[in-house]
C-alpha cells in the first residue's frame, strides 16, 4: 500500500527537524566559550568534559538505533530525550562544577544519540522507502536552516547578553520540538516499515515479516564498504573546520570567532538546496555518483586551503563544507535504508555505522593536530584530503549503486 504524507504530517516533521537541529549537535564551542570566559575553566579541564560528552554520545549510538528499532512509541523516546536536553540546559549555569557539568553533559550527550535514528524511521515509518529519498532530503534541508537561525541568534544574543544565552536558547529549541513531536500524528507512523521491514509482506507471506538474524549485516559486503567511507569521509572532514578556525585566529585575532561563525552560518546554507537536490535526485541519478561528488569535494578542499592564507580565501573554500556534508547528511540514512532493507535493523544499522564515524570523528582532530606541530596546516590539510580521496578510489572501486530497481542491486534477505 503506498503511503502519503499529507500536509498534517509534513509541517509537523519539517519543524521538527528544524527545531531539533541545533539540540542534535550539542553545546559544543558554546560550551567551551562559556566555561572559559564566565567560570574561568582551564582549557584542560574544558577539553575533558568536550570527550566525555563526545564519547558518551559516540557509545550510545548503537544502542539508541537499537532502541528505536525495537520501540513502537518512538515519538515518546524522542521527547525523553529532548526533555533531558532541556533540563540540562537551564540547569547547567547554576551548578557549573566540574563533576556536575561533565555529568549533564554525558547524558545530554546520550540523549541526542536518538534524535537521528529516531528522525530517519519516523520519516520512513510516514512515507514508505519510495518516497523516502526526497522526503529525507526536505528534512536536511530544514536540519540545516535551523542549525542556520541558532547559530545566528546564538551569536547575536551573545553579544548583547553574553554567552549563558547559549543555554537558553538551546533549552527553547529542545522544548519547541517537542511541541513538534506531539503534532506528528502518532498512526501515521508504520513502526513496521520505520525499521526496515517490507509493508507489502504485513501477513507473513514473505521474508520481510520479521526481522533477519544480526549476520547478514556483518555479512553484507556493500554496507561494510559504505561504513568504511563514512569513517574516512568523517576523519577527512572532522579536523578541516577546526583547523580553519585556528588559521583564520592566527591571521586576525580580533575577527577570528567571527570569521569562525561566518564559516559555520555560511556552509550550513550552502546545505539547504544541497540537501534538497539530493532528494529530489537521487532516485533518478542514483546514490553512488553522488556520495561520490561528496568525497570528492571534501578532497578538494584540503587540496584548496593550503593555497592562501587570506581570511576570505578560507571562508570561501569553507562553504564548499556546504556541498560535501549536505550531499552526506541526505545520502547517509537513505544508503543504510537501500542495503537493511527486509532486514528491520534499519536503525541499528544507522547507529552502528554512525559510532564508527564518530570515532574517526575523533581520532581526525588529533592527527591534524600531531600533523600540524611537526609539519604545519598544509601538510595536516593535505593529508586530510589524501584520506578522502582514498575514500573516493576505495567507494567507486567497491560499492555498487544501491537505489531501488536498478539490475545487480545488492540484497540482504530474498525480498528485500
Amino acid at each position: 500500500m503506498a503511503r502519503v504524507e499529507t500536509a498534517d504530517v509534513a509541517r509537523p516533521l519539517d519543524a521538527l527537524n528544524f527545531f531539533l537541529a541545533d539540540v542534535r549537535d550539542g553545546l559544543g564551542p558554546y560550551l567551551a566559550i562559556y566555561l572559559l570566559t564566565v567560570q574561568k575553566w582551564d582549557e584542560a579541564s574544558i577539553g575533558v568534559v568536550m570527550s566525555v560528552a563526545a564519547l558518551a554520545g559516540i557509545i550510545a549510538q548503537t544502542p539508541a538505533g537499537a532502541l528505536i528499532d525495537r520501540t513502537t512509541a518512538k515519538r515518546a523516546v524522542v521527547i525523553a530525550a529532548a526533555v533531558i536536553v532541556t533540563l540540562g540546559s537551564v540547569v547547567l549555569p547554576l551548578y557549573p562544577g566540574f563533576l556536575f557539568v561533565a555529568t549533564t553533559q554525558a547524558l545530554t550527550g546520550v540523549a541526542a544519540a536518538v534524535f537521528a535514528p529516531a528522525l530517519a524511521a519516523i520519516t520512513l515509518g510516514i512515507v514508505g522507502p519510495k518516497a523516502f529519498a526526497r522526503r529525507i532530503g526536505r528534512n536536511e534541508a530544514f536540519n540545516h536552516a535551523g542549525n542556520a537561525v541558532a547559530a545566528t541568534l546564538a551569536g547575536g544574543f551573545a553579544y548583547f547578553f553574553g554567552p549563558i544565552v547559549v543555554f537558553w536558547l538551546m533549552a527553547a529549541m529542545a522544548a519547541a520540538s517537542i511541541f513538534a513531536t506531539l503534532a506528528v500524528p502518532g498512526d501515521a507512523i508504520d513502526d513496521h516499515v520505520a525499521r526496515g521491514l517490507d509493508e507489502t509482506t504485513r501477513d507473513g507471506a514473505g521474508h520481510g515479516d520479521q526481522p533477519s538474524g544480526f549476520q547478514v549485516l556483518l555479512t553484507c559486503k556493500p554496507l561494510l564498504v559504505f561504513a568504511a567511507c563514512t569513517v574516512m569521509f568523517h576523519f577527512a572532514n572532522a579536523a578541516m573546520l577546526p583547523l580553519v578556525g585556528q588559521k583564520l585566529a592566527l591571521v586576525n585575532r580580533e575577527l577570528g570567532t567571527t570569521l569562525m561563525s561566518v564559516c559555520i552560518v555560511a556552509a550550513q546554507l550552502v546545505m539547504v538546496p544541497v540537501a534538497v537536490i539530493v532528494g529530489r535526485k537521487a532516485d533518478d541519478w542514483g546514490r553512488k555518483p553522488i556520495f561520490a561528488c561528496a568525497l570528492a569535494v571534501l578532497a578538494l578542499r584540503g587540496v584548496l586551503y593550503p593555497l592562501s592564507d587570506n581570511p576570505y580565501w578560507l571562508v570561501g573554500v569553507q562553504t564548499l563544507d556546504g556541498v560535501g556534508a549536505g550531499i552526506f547528511g541526505a545520502l547517509f540514512p537513505l544508503v543504510v535504508a537501500d542495503l537493511t532493507r527486509g532486514t528491520g535493523h534499519f536503525n541499528i544499522s544507522q547507529g552502528a555505522i554512525a559510532t564508527a564515524a564518530g570515532l574517526g570523528g575523533a581520532l581526525s582532530t588529533t592527527a591534524a593536530g600531531l600533523i600540524v606541530v611537526s609539519a604545519g596546516y598544509s601538510a595536516a590539510f593535505l593529508a586530510l584530503a589524501g584520506v578522502a580521496g582514498a575514500g573516493l578510489l576505495l567507494f567507486v572501486i567497491l560499492m555498487p549503486e544501491t537505489r531501488p530497481h536498478v539490475a545487480g542491486r545488492p540484497r540482504l534477505v530474498p525480498n528485500a
